[in-house]
């Protein structure tokens, strides 16, 4: 368990900060911005929770992918590197992401099939998904760049790809099963020339 006695250090007043392993790194570099982007999709979860709380399956869901998202965090912070921690460092496991796929395939059985792409909106649990989806996608930008250059677990590629999914997915459930979304209308908005 963790146990924080104090919440500032100063250690990182010089634009350093340490990862899992206790190396000091740049808190611009990339692996930084992966789990810092993670972290940016559990918050506006938080906020979409505000609107959930009376809704306690959409609301559990929730509050085990914002648990998954520390998990991922502390994931991302501790690099695989072959070397010994003296720890086994927290990884996602498949088990989670198989989670969120039979969670999406459930709620998916009850949608209504989509004729267009969905807009932001309808419901505000709704808007507020729609915005977390935006930010679990950057952070999934973010956690490809990085792997690119340094070793990321497949799990957690693979949760972060079906996290923004699940958003999705449940941002429509929570549009009266798809039948509240917002549609885009191509060339709706056009002038006649």
């Amino acid at each position: 368990m963790v146990k924080l006695t104090r919440i500032y250090t100063r250690g990182g007043d010089k634009g350093k900060t340490s990862l899992g392993n206790g190396k000091r790194v740049d808190k611009h570099a990339l692996r930084v911005a992966a789990y810092g982007a993670v972290d940016e999709a559990n918050a506006a979860i938080g906020i979409a929770r505000l609107q959930t709380a009376s809704l306690p399956d959409a609301d559990a869901m929730l509050g085990r992918i914002q648990n998954d998202l520390f998990d991922l965090g502390a994931d991302l912070c501790t690099p695989d590197d072959g070397k010994d921690l003296g720890y086994e460092p927290l990884r996602i496991l498949d088990s989670q992401v198989q989670r969120l796929e039979r969670e999406i395939d459930a709620m998916n059985v009850e949608l209504a099939p989509l004729s267009s792409f969905v807009l932001p909106g309808g419901t505000p649990a709704s808007a507020h998904l729609h915005l977390a989806r935006t930010l679990a996608r950057r952070a999934e930008r973010a956690i490809t760049r990085l792997s690119r250059r340094e070793p990321v677990s497949p799990a957690a590629l693979q949760y972060v790809n079906r996290l923004s999914d699940h958003l999705f997915v449940l941002g429509r459930f929570l549009n009266d099963k798809g039948a509240g979304d917002v549609l885009w209308i191509p060339g709706a908005t056009r002038e006649a020339q």
